[in-house]
């Protein structure tokens, strides 16, 4: 059973991420207007609450799951160095105080 939750991949790369917050605030910033509007045309503020609420869920439905739609670019990471004794590899302060200057 754990198997399966380990195989769904919880990561968004940073396009994705960028996209996710334009969907949520489009979503969020239309369900205010119909909202609103809807509210000032029946007089109740009530309608106005429900419909930016259920714009709210319909947002964080679509963008806080990890789709595959925020997974397109991938980061290209470096390659990881080689696993080395601490002795042939020095850090650059070591270097520059071996050198010594006349």
């Amino acid at each position: 059973m754990l198997s399966i939750f380990n195989s769904i991949p919880t990561h968004m790369d940073y396009k994705g991420q960028k996209l996710a917050e334009q969907i949520f605030q489009g979503i969020i910033l239309a369900s205010a207007v119909i909202g609103f509007a809807y509210g000032l045309i029946i007089e109740q503020f009530g309608w106005t609450v429900y419909i930016v609420l259920g714009g709210f869920a319909v947002s964080c439905l679509l963008t806080l799951p990890p789709w595959p739609m925020y997974r397109q670019n991938p980061l290209s990471w470096q390659p990881a160095l080689p696993e080395t004794t601490g002795e042939t590899l020095q850090k650059p302060q070591e270097n520059l105080k071996k050198k010594k200057h006349k």
